[in-house]
């Protein structure tokens, strides 16, 4: 005689029942969650597309349009684009910048790889080193920037050590072929970031490389080329892009350093920059020259094009030598 068990005890749901009760409360688990978790985002979400995406679109619609702030955006297609194209200031302004790029990148990049290796090597009293390079860099930049102008001036802090060993300091800011490399003489000042992350990255090679390395005979720039420069070749990519980004949006040093509007872009116009030109075109004096503000939002989106395609060849670049351990 056989006996037929029930699925279920009296009074208790089915597997079914029980299953569709289990997928609704998870279903209202994770809803909750993601709930929760936009409210949490939203303060961003909503400042995202209120300060950034909307003036972004407003900018790109605006670099088709003759604006002034004054009077209603009118439609002119192309033509602050053409008008560009003409415009010896522009090019100018980008010979300056590229030559900042291609001078200052690599000259602080170095310096500041060079000091961090010298803090990684564990000498005494490098905790005091590593406070005094990275100092500088929480201090107020329109105050270090004055600061520097100071140092750099004719008869400032610089020369007058130059002139105790026999050297005639420059006239930097005020010489047209020392502008820039004044400007990457005060860089120098603000390596600590770029110490700190290169620091991080160097306490992160295994000491086993390089132990093994001297068994094989090993030198101290074979190690260097072969273990540390590839090892910390990701931080090297980012400091790379990051880099020529901040070095394309210089402003601030030399808006400060060129003194009145009227001699915006310093002696020559050596300092005339990309971002500061567009500054000019956009909030400079009223007339040919000031409050053009579809000229400058053409400004900024060429700017934003030229980052744009730097960045992606450099990522296009980094698959031949940047190193992923997990790749």
């Amino acid at each position: 005689m056989s006996v037929t068990v029930p699925d279920t005890q009296p009074g208790l749901p089915g597997p079914a029942v029980a299953s569709a009760r289990r997928s609704r409360f998870v279903w209202k688990l994770s809803y909750r969650e993601a709930l929760t978790g936009w409210l949490f985002a939203s303060p961003w979400i909503i400042g995202f597309v209120l300060f950034t995406a909307w003036p972004m679109l407003f900018s790109l619609y605006a670099s088709f349009t003759r604006y002034n702030i004054v009077q209603d955006p009118q439609w002119i297609g192309l033509q602050n684009y053409q008008q560009i194209i003409d415009d010896p200031r522009f090019y100018k302004a980008l010979e300056n910048t590229f030559w900042m790029v291609l001078y200052k990148t690599p000259i602080v990049m170095s310096v500041a790889l060079g000091i961090a290796m010298l803090l990684n090597m564990n000498l005494p009293g490098d905790r005091i080193f590593r406070t005094l390079i990275y100092f500088p860099s929480v201090l107020a930049g329109v105050a270090s920037i004055y600061l520097w102008q100071w140092i750099l001036s004719p008869n400032g802090l610089l020369n007058s050590g130059l002139d105790v060993i026999g050297i005639n300091g420059p006239a930097w800011f005020t010489d047209p072929a020392w502008t820039k490399p004044g400007l990457i003489v005060m860089g120098m000042w603000f390596i600590g970031n770029n110490v700190l992350i290169y620091l991080a990255s160097l306490k992160g090679i295994p000491e086993t490389l390089y132990e093994a390395a001297e068994i094989d005979g090993a030198n101290a720039w074979r190690k260097t080329w072969h273990i540390t420069l590839p090892m910390i070749s990701p931080a090297i990519f980012f400091q790379i892009v990051t880099s020529i980004i901040g070095t394309f949006q210089i402003f601030t040093t030399a808006y400060i350093i060129s003194g009145t509007r009227s001699n915006i872009g310093g002696p020559r116009q050596s300092m005339l920059f990309y971002v500061l030109y567009l500054y000019n075109r956009a909030f400079g004096r009223v007339g040919p020259h000031g409050l053009q503000m579809g000229y400058a939002s053409a400004l900024a989106w060429i700017l934003f094009a030229i980052i744009l395609t730097i960045t992606l060849f450099q990522l296009a670049m980094s698959k031949r030598w940047v190193y992923y351990e997990t790749s």
